[in-house]
């Protein structure tokens, strides 16, 4: 079957099902044999009495290591799965399922709104630190809303339009490689002192693996605007993301939240504490509305949903297209 058909069935039912926990407390997940994957070059490679251009290089070497292996292991699974006919079909459908994230990140990010609603900012405030990582203790309403949104909209782009991309461009290999690359960034890629020199290559390699999805998802999230709000936000997200997606510190997460921001006209990003540290940037969207509430999440949900049938919808019109 063609591999288009797999992803426009696994986006299909991610949407639906999603992770259900009840099934990866009995199995661990395969991001969580990622990450044990990682940790393994992270004991042994990057230890304070090592070099830092030594932990550089050593950095390197171990994602390539890890980027090989989860290509060839990709390739291995393709490869036993078509010999089993539909029923290796089937089972395709479900391991790219697994490595999407629509279902799970609407249920975490509408559960920051709930948590507003019944527990009130304290409420919020709990169920904002699930999925972001600054400081939620510095966070009033507007801002515990604020980080709901962007963790939707960046989370968007590397979590539903990255992974679709690299299966759609290079099948299971694709597909595991980028999965290995985004977990290495999340958990050596950043700029902590100890991640510095080892965790170099990963994040470079993550930001350059990111840069198509996140262009794309400006797009995808511009045409999710003018189905849920209309041509008027269509036009404020396209009009946004493209002047004020640079105002990021990332090269790639500024797209998809500028895209937000205009297409709800919030402002987003700016000023924020990540352990006890003030990171300064820009507002994004800065003439937007500054007051974002439940209901704001609420609506950024709603774009969320859209902008995942529109992904799916250019699933299905590029298999059409491949039959011509």
């Amino acid at each position: 079957m063609p591999h288009l058909v797999i992803l426009f069935a696994a986006l299909l039912l991610d949407r639906l099902v999603g992770d259900p926990p009840q099934f990866w407390q009995k199995v661990r997940h395969p991001v969580v044999l990622f990450g044990a994957a990682i940790s393994f070059f992270d004991e042994r490679w990057n230890r304070d009495e090592v070099p830092a251009e030594q932990r550089r290089l050593n950095g390197l070497v171990a994602i390539t290591i890890l980027l090989v292996g989860s290509a060839l292991l990709g390739l291995a699974l393709h490869g036993i799965l078509s010999s089993l006919h539909w029923l290796g079909f089937v089972v395709e459908i479900a391991i790219v399922a697994v490595f999407l994230a629509q279902k799970s990140l609407a249920d975490h990010v509408a559960a920051v709104a709930d948590g507003l609603r019944q527990g009130g900012l304290d409420g919020g405030r709990q169920a904002v630190s699930l999925i972001v990582g600054r400081d939620p203790k510095t966070l009033d309403e507007p801002g515990v809303c604020r980080a709901a949104i962007e963790s939707l909209a960046e989370n968007f782009a590397d979590g539903v339009v990255a992974p679709a991309f690299w299966y759609a461009i290079a099948g299971l290999p694709g597909l595991l490689a980028y999965k290995m690359l985004n977990t290495a960034d999340s958990m050596i890629g950043h700029k902590k002192p100890k991640y510095l020199a080892f965790g170099w290559a990963s994040a470079r390699l993550d930001d350059l693996a990111n840069w198509p999805a996140a262009r794309l998802s400006l797009l995808i999230v511009s045409l999710g605007a003018m189905l849920s709000f209309g041509r008027q936000a269509m036009n404020r997200a396209f009009t946004v993301g493209r002047r004020d997606a640079g105002l990021h510190r990332s090269p790639n997460s500024g797209w998809p939240e500028a895209g937000f921001a205009g297409a709800l006209d919030l402002r987003l990003a700016g000023p924020r504490v990540y352990g006890g540290d003030l990171v300064s940037e820009p507002m994004i969207n800065g003439a937007g509305r500054g007051d974002a509430s439940a209901a704001d999440i609420d609506r950024a949900l709603i774009l969320f949903r859209f902008s995942c049938s529109v992904t799916a919808g250019l699933v299905a019109l590029a298999f059409v297209v491949s039959l011509i």
